[in-house]
């Protein structure tokens, strides 16, 4: 591993997520294109690994492995590509809560989660819930985190996320957005270090309601915090017809989309870079990427899977860190 001033931040924790999907072969393929120069440890059963791995004790060993850097976390249950263990659920929840201690502790400077198979650890486990994001801040003691997605040309923050579009207008309330709006501003300041961030805010309805003609969320709801919030001083342009936000000469204007649900969020930034995206959890007391797909269970063991994006995730991550004030672990 190179001696650079790089490698005296402590290392990214890598939680192994599900076992049976694509996690453990892209951590093989990041290793090896990346060779050390952004560390990491992955946290998984050894026996679930493929490939020569530098088992080691505890984050400080880190620098000194010639193989892929291993934190053994024992599973109960042997490994099968695509067919998820029930027996291996709760282990699987117990990694993620690991990988938060290390972070806590100061012994890793970020987070970065391989997928997790939700219905897998329902079941295996009664996991209660939503998905990794939830249990996160539950661990965190956070009341309210955002999801951001990442790329090089985009970053977008869906106000509400996974529930069905006819409810959107019922969750839709000016606290969650102003929330929203506030924690996504903070952390481009704290993590991003974009010292007056721009926020884009975009409209729900078609043409941002049109003066009302088709809706009244953008007057009623959206426009009365986006008021509040510039007379407090942030940057914030909008509500803007989503339809004209996201073409390139668009996107200069601004360093983030806030968007009003998940579609109108992840379909522009899924188009500009498919493979290339990061999930990133805002609001978090410490950093915490992720690759931007599922465990891909259908693929999982045949040696095809793309590591690009857990790539970007380690890269952005540890960017992160190092704009961190205080990060764990210095520099």
């Amino acid at each position: 591993m190179p001696s650079s001033s790089k490698t005296r931040r402590a290392p990214i924790a890598l939680s192994c997520g599900e076992p049976a999907g694509i996690g453990l072969e892209i951590a093989r393929k990041a290793w090896d294109e990346l060779q050390g120069s952004i560390p990491f440890v992955l946290i998984a059963d050894k026996s679930h690994v493929d490939g020569p791995v530098s088992e080691v004790s505890d984050m400080s060993e880190v620098a000194q492995a010639t193989d892929m850097p291993l934190l053994h976390h024992p599973f109960p249950a042997p490994n099968s590509p695509g067919v998820p263990a029930p027996a291996n659920a709760q282990a699987v929840i117990d990694v993620i809560a690991q990988g938060v201690k290390l972070v806590t502790d100061g012994q890793a400077s970020a987070l970065c989660t391989l997928p997790i198979h939700k219905k897998a650890l329902k079941d295996g486990a009664d996991f209660i819930y939503p998905g990794h994001t939830e249990y996160l801040a539950a661990l965190a003691r956070v009341e309210r985190v955002v999801m951001m997605l990442a790329c090089p040309d985009l970053r977008v923050v869906p106000v509400t996320i996974h529930i069905a579009l006819e409810q959107v207008k019922t969750d839709l309330t000016e606290t969650l957005l102003e929330d929203t709006i506030r924690i996504t501003a903070t952390a481009l300041q704290t993590q991003f270090g974009i010292a007056s961030p721009r926020l884009a805010v975009a409209g729900l309805n078609p043409h941002a309601g049109e003066g009302g003609t088709m809706g009244r969320e953008e007057i009623d709801v959206i426009t009365p915090v986006l008021e509040r919030l510039r007379g407090q001083g942030l940057n914030i342009t909008g509500p803007r017809s989503a339809d004209t936000m996201f073409h390139e000469a668009a996107r200069t204007s601004y360093d983030v989309a806030v968007c009003m649900y998940h579609d109108q969020a992840l379909i522009p930034i899924k188009t500009l870079d498919f493979a290339g995206g990061v999930n990133v959890t805002l609001g978090l007391p410490f950093i915490r990427t992720s690759p931007d797909h599922g465990t891909a269970f259908d693929i999982a063991g045949k040696g095809i899977a793309d590591p690009t994006s857990l790539i970007a995730a380690l890269r952005l991550a540890w960017d992160m860190a190092g704009r961190t004030s205080g990060c764990h672990g210095g520099d």
